[in-house]
């Protein structure tokens, strides 16, 4: 014979069974999302991963290249070097043409000394020149 299943079908069952199939229903549902929420979240580092080893990979390639440009301590001292580069090559022009401030400053003291040892060689020959007509 044939049972007719309808909503007004009764079934008898004891409490206890009743709440550990809730209880069980609940705890199945509350792992399955933790599981669903962990593998998220592991999906998502490995986006992040492999966007950042995309970038380090460019990077890597492409700065020794200078294809990425410079940092900014790089561009300093490109600066510095420039600049160091100019004043090396004015004084090497004022060098070969003897200009130096150093050289400029020798040569008057050069020049000074030079006519103090005239002017007491000239004296020492006048004196010279007198003690031998006495």
């Amino acid at each position: 014979m044939a049972t007719k299943i309808n909503e007004n079908t009764e079934l008898s069952m004891p409490i206890r069974n009743l709440i550990a199939m809730v209880v069980g229903a609940a705890i199945g549902t509350w792992a399955y999302f933790g599981i669903i929420e962990r593998l998220n979240s592991i999906e998502n580092k490995i986006i992040l991963i492999e966007a950042d080893l995309k970038q380090n990979t460019e990077f890597r390639i492409k700065f020794p290249r200078g294809e990425l440009g410079l940092t900014a301590s790089d561009q300093e001292q490109n600066m510095l070097i420039e600049h160091i580069s100019s004043q090396f090559e004015k004084l090497q022009d004022q060098a070969d043409g003897g200009k130096l401030p150093h050289d400029q400053q020798q040569a008057l003291t050069i020049s000074f000394l030079t006519k103090r040892i005239n002017n007491i060689e000239a004296q020492i020959e006048k004196m010279r020149n007198g003690q031998r007509g006495n």
